[in-house]
């Protein structure tokens, strides 16, 4: 009979978490604290909204 070999894991759990660890802390850097999307959609200019910051004109009358 052969012996079963155990697979060998050359990257293991705690590297994976240090690593996703570091990359977490120099994203913070850069951008700040909190969560940050890459995948926002597009808002189109023609989205009716209430808001004065988003009316595009100067005067508040």
């Amino acid at each position: 009979m052969k012996k079963k070999r155990k697979p060998t894991h050359s990257i293991t759990l705690d590297v994976i978490k240090a690593m996703r660890r570091g990359q977490r802390e120099a994203e913070q850097e850069l951008l700040g604290p909190g969560f940050h999307s890459f995948n926002r959609l597009h808002k189109s200019k023609k989205t009716y909204t209430r808001k004065t910051k988003h009316k595009g004109r100067g005067d508040t009358e």
